[in-house]
């Protein structure tokens, strides 16, 4: 792995001064189910951040994947339902570090993956104005564990749980595109409509390290838009701002990506992202592991006879996949086609249309559902983990 500042690996007796709820809430969180981190400086700070010691006592009745209610853990606990149901509501609905179903006494709560989960559902909001100095710290903290690079050590085989789609001038870049490539084809399957603000913008901004791109990019589709607008943390919109919001993202060089599969017809959620602010896209540009994207249906051909070496496509290129080399006559244009995601914005910003974009020859196309996508990648995900839980263990 190139790039990232690997974090020192410890073990939870290292820490004396870090309370016994907080350690466990830690090794929860840390397991490789979770695609968690491992145990280390920067993981321990962020979860005393996350929670007092109150409510990690809470929590660490809260294991991977496994949804618990209320009556539960307070048993567990030895605490009154009443007390449990209130700390726990906090968490989901006020903190959003617990993600809850259900209502009421039926309401049961889990955790969520540190990335991607907490740190999404943390940060999603309306406006930036909405945060607190809770948030910028919390901010703050996640980018110091997430600069380790732990991500990529999920990645010896891929899994490609996200994909680039073409809007507006993309498109026409790309006129060839089937109907699951474009994103407005796949908005025809929705009624409701949300935006909010890039939580990884939004960090960046806030830790003085923006790239002053759009921040109201983020959309939500389907079921999950009335929970988002109702907790206020996302804005309404038609089908048509939608767009135009997504259109305006792609003009300030922002790439838009989805969910890899074709037909998640309850929700779906879609970000406009850059190379230097996105976690996703950050997994190339930074610590050059690629198994996160999905595979580029179209790449760009360069003419090189038709070519001046302008360098328009290099400076749009949000990836780092295209640059110039070379002075004066000798100038020439270089593709890392390892890091292209085959978003197009170089063939709309070439002057002189050297730049087409082509079919990728035996592109598969996402699976047709989550089932599918799991059927399809499920056993790279196992490998990965247990190739993490092993190597963890043999450093233990």
């Amino acid at each position: 792995m190139d790039g990232g500042v690997r974090a020192t690996m410890r073990k939870l007796g290292d820490y004396p001064g870090v309370s016994r709820a907080h350690l466990d809430v830690a090794r929860s969180y840390s397991s490789p189910l979770l695609i968690g981190p491992p145990i280390c400086d920067e993981f321990i700070a962020l979860v005393e951040h996350m929670y007092t010691e109150e409510e990690a006592e809470i929590v660490r009745h809260i294991k991977p994947w496994r949804l618990k209610g209320a009556a539960s853990i307070a048993a567990a606990s030895g605490r009154p339902v009443s007390e449990v149901r209130e700390i726990l509501h906090r968490l989901a609905h006020e903190k959003y570090l617990l993600i809850s179903v259900g209502k009421e006494h039926r309401e049961r709560f889990a955790i969520l993956p540190i990335v991607p989960g907490t740190f999404e559902h943390v940060l999603i909001r309306r406006s930036p104005e909405s945060v607190t100095p809770w948030h910028r710290r919390f901010a703050e903290l996640f980018e110091a564990l997430f600069a380790t690079g732990y991500v990529a050590e999920y990645n010896s085989r891929p899994t490609h749980s996200v994909r680039y789609l073409p809007v507006a001038e993309a498109v026409e870049a790309i006129p060839m595109a089937m109907p699951s490539d474009r994103l407005e084809a796949i908005m025809d399957d929705y009624d409701d409509f949300a935006v909010g603000v890039c939580q990884c913008r939004l960090t960046k901004t806030m830790l003085g390290e923006g790239c002053g791109r759009p921040l109201e990019v983020c959309m939500v589709m389907g079921s999950f838009t009335s929970r988002l607008a109702s907790e206020g943390r996302a804005r309404r919109v038609d089908r048509q701002e939608a767009v135009e919001i997504k259109k305006a993202a792609e003009k300030e060089g922002l790439i838009t990506w989805m969910l890899n599969d074709r037909s998640s017809k309850s929700f779906r959620c879609s970000c406009s992202c850059c190379g230097c602010c996105c976690d996703a896209l950050r997994q190339i540009t930074e610590f050059n592991v690629p198994g996160f994207i999905a595979p580029p249906h179209y790449l760009p051909h360069i003419d090189l006879r038709a070519c001046n070496a302008c360098g328009k496509c290099a400076r749009v290129c949000t990836m780092k996949a295209v640059e110039v080399a070379g002075e004066g006559d000798l100038k020439r244009v270089e593709q890392k086609v390892e890091r292209c995601i085959g978003c197009g914005l170089c063939a709309v910003a070439c002057p002189e249309n050297a730049v087409t974009m082509r079919e990728v020859p035996g592109y598969r196309e996402p699976p047709a559902h989550i089932p599918a996508y799991l059927a399809r990648y499920g056993h790279n995900y196992l490998f990965n983990t247990y190739k993490v839980w092993s190597s963890r263990r043999r450093g233990a």
